[in-house]
């Protein structure tokens, strides 16, 4: 993980560790450059990606401040490392489907960029929420950038293993939403009645380079899942 990646990571942890309030204000700009022995671009960079997750905002000329954290079970629709971290409060399970080496269909490929007989990874599992399904994810990965998986890993935060053991720098992702109806494969899956709706986002995940690695289906249980989305700038 990159280092200003791992400032991020630790002032969350603090706001989050100590419960800090709305409007509590953080260690100026020197006081951070001080404590973890950086320049200060990588605190800005470390900055930047708070403000981005809406854990933090900033005032020109005053100061860092704790922005209000999202009501307990809600989804953030603009992380782009999966929900692991917004439901830190609940037991989050994973059961794995499938794992296997596929080449993958026509929209699989415009969108990782492969070539016509490329194989992917193609991983199908089922995420659980205390118990209960949250949701229907297919994910395939580029080959060349994610050299290995097994059931071990998927079974897990695969993303975690992405940035520790591979050491790969994810960078950001495009989500496209859908509202759908259950089709009989995810009805039985998800234990909803055929027809029932579903949202279903399609994500695209990207290192910090711009190059795709990563394309998946998500289907969400309606009534296990929320969202939240937080604005900034919006004097821009």
């Amino acid at each position: 993980m990159l280092k200003y990646m791992e400032i991020a990571a630790d002032i969350e942890r603090t706001i989050v560790d100590n419960d800090l309030a709305q409007g509590t204000k953080l260690p100026k700009f020197d006081e951070l450059i001080n404590k973890y022995g950086v320049s200060k671009s990588t605190i800005v960079k470390a900055l930047n990606i708070l403000e981005g997750r809406g854990a933090i905002y900033q005032i020109q000329g005053s100061g860092v401040f704790v922005r209000r954290r999202s009501r307990l079970g809600y989804i953030n629709m603009i992380e782009n490392q999966g929900f692991t971290t917004n439901l830190d409060h609940f037991d989050i399970t994973a059961k794995v489907l499938s794992l296997e080496k596929i080449v993958p269909d026509l929209e699989v490929r415009e969108n990782l960029l492969c070539k016509e007989n490329e194989e992917v990874y193609r991983v199908k599992r089922i995420r659980y929420v205390n118990g209960q399904v949250l949701c229907i994810e297919e994910s395939f990965f580029k080959m060349d950038i994610v050299t290995f998986l097994n059931l071990e890993i998927v079974g897990g935060s695969i993303f975690n293993y992405l940035e520790t053991a591979l050491k790969l720098s994810i960078g950001f992702s495009d989500k496209y939403l859908h509202v759908v109806k259950v089709n009989q494969e995810s009805s039985e899956l998800l234990g909803l009645p055929v027809g029932d709706p579903a949202l279903l986002i399609e994500e695209l995940f990207y290192l910090s380079s711009g190059v795709p690695f990563d394309f998946s289906r998500t289907t969400y249980h309606y009534e296990h899942s929320q969202f939240f989305v937080q604005s900034s700038n919006l004097n821009h």
